[in-house]
């Protein structure tokens, strides 16, 4: 190898997916966790050119464009729960979200960029992950592409091959999606995956049925119920789990984000919220992984948008705001069945 050129990040493919077999098994070593940050790292050029070539095409449109590095334990929650995976070809640890006003406006740029002339290879088939035609069980709903860097520079070759996922979804799509990582945090049930109390993953299916309907003229995981018996059997369940009650009930948190792009949001194991803003896309990544490190129980996280507002609006589920969904849900539930409000808080 010339001496100017650098090597695969974490030295190969097939270390890199040796370090992740390790920490599936949890027999892995400090060197392991070395290679997966180093891999994990390498990520942002891939990041950087991607939301640099939305952002361009976003110019002057009512698109919200965000960026997030995957979170170290995510990535490793996620090697458990796929026993078959190669960390080498997770797919989602760079991820761009662009959120829309609308389904058709979102069809309509995806296919526009789909037509784009760049050498980044789109590496799935177009309807292979179009949740929105087909919802997952769960009610997620949502487009994802998976894109492979392409790159010929002496410098940024041992990056080519490196994937990244661009996430399209609408607004109210996104304000579902933002709900059910809120109850991940505020209960012991994970409904994202699948995890804990089935109820809640139940009553979480429902409200992306009944929203969907009212709010997009399209469906959910529950095409064949009829109105009344969806609002029906979410205002069951609702009244065992207090659920809007509890989402109506939080306190948005009130954090500044500073006008500084890069920001690491970082919720403690009591839930409290703190962020930390960067110029420098490095030194933020570099302060990242020393957080990690530091706070193993934390929840820490890496994301990018144009202006704070961005910031709290593409990840409120950091900032504990449902107030949007738990909106839409009631009018949706008065849509498809004519209840005026579902359960309040009653007074001590």
């Amino acid at each position: 190898m010339n001496s100017h050129e650098t090597k695969f990040p974490g030295g190969s493919k097939s270390r890199v997916n040796r370090a992740g077999k390790n920490i599936r098994k949890r027999i892995a070593l400090p060197e392991d966790y070395d290679v997966l940050e180093e891999w994990r790292s390498a990520h942002r050029a891939v990041l950087n050119t991607f939301q640099a070539i939305l952002r361009n095409r976003t110019k002057g449109i009512s698109i919200t464009v965000a960026q997030r590095h995957k979170r170290r334990a995510t990535i490793i929650d996620k090697l458990s729960r796929y026993p078959s995976m190669q960390l080498a070809r997770m797919d989602d640890v760079a991820g761009c979200r662009l959120i829309f006003n609308d389904i058709q406006s979102l069809y309509e740029f995806r296919k526009e960029f789909h037509e784009s002339h760049f050498h980044h290879k789109i590496k799935n088939k177009i309807d292979k992950y179009d949740y929105i035609k087909k919802p997952k069980e769960s009610g997620y709903r949502g487009i994802h592409d998976v894109y492979g860097y392409d790159v010929n520079s002496v410098t940024g070759r041992p990056l080519k091959g490196l994937l990244i996922e661009i996430q399209y979804r609408t607004k109210i799509q996104h304000a579902w999606a933002t709900a059910v990582e809120v109850v991940g945090f505020i209960t012991s049930s994970q409904p994202k995956f699948q995890k804990g109390d089935t109820r809640y993953q139940h009553a979480m299916a429902l409200a992306s049925e009944i929203t969907a309907r009212s709010k997009e003229d399209c469906n959910g995981p529950y095409p064949e119920k009829n109105g009344n018996e969806l609002v029906s059997e979410f205002i069951a369940l609702d009244k065992e789990l207090s659920l809007v009650n509890t989402l109506r009930g939080l306190n948005e948190v009130d954090v500044e984000v500073s006008s500084r792009r890069n920001v690491i949001l970082i919720i403690s194991p009591d839930g409290d919220l703190e962020t930390k803003t960067y110029r420098s896309a490095t030194d933020a990544l570099r302060n990242l992984f020393e957080l990690e490190k530091e706070n193993p129980g934390f929840d820490i996280v890496l994301v990018k948008a144009d202006t704070p507002e961005d910031v709290r609006f593409a990840f409120k589920n950091y900032f504990s705001d449902t107030k949007d969904f738990v909106q839409l849900l009631e009018d949706s539930c008065t849509a498809q069945s004519g209840v005026k409000k579902l359960t309040r808080r009653t007074k001590p």
